[in-house]
């Protein structure tokens, strides 16, 4: 017995040893593949920032397309063959004309439709045919032609479905027999091309799922920005977090998620190289995201500097600067690659908005004297400064890609769009006055090739605007109806335009097809 007794307080010993041996190795194994999903998670997110930036999406292409070789052949050999029933006759006609038999026009046109005259300009379905703004009657056949192209264009087909003459054709447009192919596909080829112009009047779009649908927000969203490579989407706003999606208009995948205690995001930014995020808020500090290294550092107070809020910044297309509105008038220039101030500029009045040019070598600047300033950040000096016609504070700036172009959005929901050079030497008459909204201008935006201006005021609901910007008119079916869009707050169109995010005030991105662009 006095073995026995002395065994049993052993044997629960090494019992209770073992247990917590298994629960260390139970807690290690989950551990390795927490890390494991983490690495998995920022692997995918790698690829997606670094793995297509040269690489745009295009509608009608699928992600599971081959490169470089054929996932089809077709054997047309059966095609090609004489039948053994052919009169002698034919055997004398030249490898040319058979040639022309193959490639001749169809077998049998309507010469009615030559006849008939259609007029395109004054059916709201139609309009979209239009080449020209005034362009009205049109005959039969280049009625059916235009149908095709725009059937075309909408619905893109796969590149293992073409024919080996229709390849043939777009790779040999020296030889001179594919003229006729050539010209009788003009309309989409231009449209393919990226430089088809824009018809004002009727915008046509289509909506998809939110592309934030997988994890909408529960506070408004301040900021939306598509990456270069077309298929990331950031959003932020006043939940603090940053969030990154993967945008196909269906599934529209959250890829990560990013939680900052201390600071509701009140602005989010891609650099235009597309290596770092700033984000800030109403903190005397700011973030940078790194998104190869997946790191978070944060940034100020500013030396020498004693603003409390960074909210408001802008970077400049050469992604080596970043833009701070300051107090009392000041704007702060930080360097992108040491995060330090560089800089400094000083208006009259306050400033409220910011807008760069020139490929990041000038600043425009806005605020409460109601002047536009025009700075070049080589010199560090203004080069001009005039009243904004009808404004007395200036809240929001934007300038178009190639620099042409600025609009200036006023207290008053008035937007001025001024051509730059006229308004360097002097010619302070806005080109256009845009007065469709009636409360302030808090956020403009032009797309990628500078055809279409979007407006927001964040007071009203549903309070957005496009403008046609060849025309200067504004679309008239723009907003939508159905569904509402409830207070908009900010707005990103996709590097080729194809998409268009929205974010509101009720935490959601809505996004929208611009089935006139091809790329997204």
């Amino acid at each position: 017995m006095s073995t026995l007794s002395q065994n049993a307080p052993t044997s629960k010993v090494r019992r209770e040893e073992s247990e917590d041996d298994v629960r260390a190795k139970r807690r290690k194994m989950e551990e390795e593949k927490q890390r494991e999903s983490e690495q998995v998670e920022m692997k995918k997110l790698e690829n997606l920032l670094f793995g297509s930036l040269y690489n745009p999406v295009s509608f009608g292409e699928r992600e599971g397309d081959v490169e470089g070789g054929d996932l089809f052949h077709v054997d047309r050999s059966a095609v090609k063959q004489s039948p053994d029933y052919e009169d002698d006759d034919d055997e004398q006609v030249s490898d040319d004309e058979r040639v022309l038999v193959k490639k001749g026009e169809a077998a049998w046109e309507d010469e009615e439709e030559k006849e008939i005259n259609i007029d395109i300009g004054t059916v709201n379905r139609l309009r979209k045919l239009r080449k020209e703004e005034n362009e009205g009657l049109i005959s039969g056949s280049e009625y059916i032609a235009r149908l095709r192209a725009h059937h075309a264009k909408l619905n893109p087909g796969t590149e293992w479905a073409r024919t080996d003459s229709q390849i043939m054709d777009g790779d040999s447009s020296d030889d001179g027999e594919d003229d006729d192919d050539v010209l009788r596909t003009n309309e989409d080829l231009v449209v393919k091309s990226g430089g088809s112009k824009l018809c004002s009047g009727l915008l046509e779009y289509s909506q998809h799922a939110d592309a934030n649908i997988a994890d909408h927000s529960n506070a408004p969203i301040n900021s939306v920005q598509f990456h270069q490579n077309a298929q990331l989407l950031l959003t932020a706003g006043s939940d603090r977090r940053l969030r990154f999606f993967q945008i196909d208009g269906k599934r529209n995948t959250k890829i990560q998620s990013i939680f900052l205690e201390d600071c509701p995001i009140h602005k989010a930014a891609f650099l235009p190289n597309g290596s770092q995020v700033i984000v800030s808020g109403r903190r005397k500090y700011f973030y940078s995201f790194d998104l190869e290294n997946a790191k978070f550092d944060k940034i100020g107070p500013l030396v020498g500097r004693e603003e409390k809020s960074l909210e408001s910044f802008e970077v400049s297309q050469d992604s080596k600067t970043i833009a701070f509105i300051g107090n009392e008038g000041y704007i702060l220039l930080v360097s992108t690659k040491t995060k330090e101030l560089t800089g400094t500029l000083k208006m009259n009045g306050s400033v409220r908005s910011l807008a760069f040019s020139d490929d990041g070598k000038q600043l425009l600047s806005s605020g409460g004297d109601g002047q536009v300033y025009i700075w070049d950040l080589r010199t560090m000096k203004c080069l001009y400064k005039g009243v904004d016609e009808g404004s007395t504070c200036g809240t929001s700036l934007c300038s178009s890609p190639n620099g042409a172009l600025f609009a200036s959005g006023t207290d008053r929901g008035i937007v001025n769009i001024y051509k730059k050079d006229e308004f360097l030497g002097g010619k302070r008459k806005p080109i256009k006055t845009v007065d469709n909204l009636t409360s302030m201008i808090d956020f403009m935006k032009f797309n990628h090739d500078g055809q279409i201006l979007a407006i927001i005021s964040r007071m009203n609901k549903d309070s957005i605007k496009l403008v046609h910007v060849p025309s200067l008119t504004v679309f008239s079916n723009w907003p939508p109806s159905k569904p509402p869009m409830d207070f908009p707050r900010c707005l990103d169109f996709s590097p080729g335009s194809g998409f268009m995010a929205m974010g509101n005030a009720r935490g959601k991105v809505l996004l929208y097809k611009l089935n006139h662009y091809m790329n997204a």
